[in-house]
């Protein structure tokens, strides 16, 4: 496997970092669905033995982001459109309607200057075509919200499937007519956060979360 130009593993908690490489990589697009992972070459290239290599994929499978198959070594796994609206969004809806819902009391008023900083960022990457700045963004828009909740269940639950929400934001970043409108999405949703309606804030996530029913839609929920 040729250099993925990714930097060397440090020596503490190296499965941890192995995995950190990886997942990043994944998600940024550099690994591609249908790309090999092969443990000796990964474990030359980052510095380290197989070991940490093999248990960080492993891990990587568990989150859903590789397939592993015997005597075959792993492979990237895509984001299909089905598994968008079979899985992810559904699961999305209900976890960020009751997470949202249970935060709105929870909220300070430096928790929203944190979110309106997160949305003035995202118009700034927009503006730049940092993709992958605009999809780190949204993704820490919804965890701060989520981990406000107080809610463990739900803040483990996002954590699970939050590679592969991750993994579908920047899959649709190319489609974006224009990537501004991410951050004009979450400027609309924090309004309403501000506004205190519970019943609006329900009704503008969901609104929010399901714009990936529609393939290529030009707004990331």
């Amino acid at each position: 496997m040729s250099g993925l130009g990714l930097r060397r593993v440090p020596s503490l908690s190296r499965r941890e970092h192995v995995a950190e490489i990886l997942r990043e990589a994944i998600t940024s697009g550099r690994l591609k669905p249908g790309d090999r992972l092969v443990e000796l070459d990964l474990a030359a290239e980052l510095g380290t033995s197989r070991a940490p290599v093999r248990e960080a994929l492993r891990q990587l499978e568990q989150e859903g982001l590789i397939a592993s198959y015997p005597y075959r070594g792993s492979e990237v796994l895509g984001v299909s459109q089905d598994e968008v609206e079979q899985v992810l969004v559904p699961i999305r809806i209900t976890l960020e309607r009751f997470a949202f819902g249970k935060a709105l009391e929870k909220l300070t008023d430096a928790d929203l200057t944190a979110l309106q900083g997160m949305v003035d960022d995202m118009l700034v990457a927009a503006s730049a075509g940092e993709a992958e700045q605009l999809v780190d963004l949204d993704i820490r828009f919804h965890e701060l919200v989520i981990t406000r909740s107080e809610q463990r269940h739900c803040l483990q639950m996002w954590k699970t499937i939050q590679p592969r929400v991750r993994a579908y934001f920047r899959r649709d970043a190319p489609a974006h007519a224009d990537p501004a409108d991410v951050a004009r999405q979450h400027q609309e949703l924090l309004d309403v956060l501000r506004g205190g309606d519970r019943d609006a804030v329900l009704d503008a996530v969901e609104r929010h979360i399901h714009i990936h029913l529609t393939p290529g839609s030009p707004d990331v929920g």
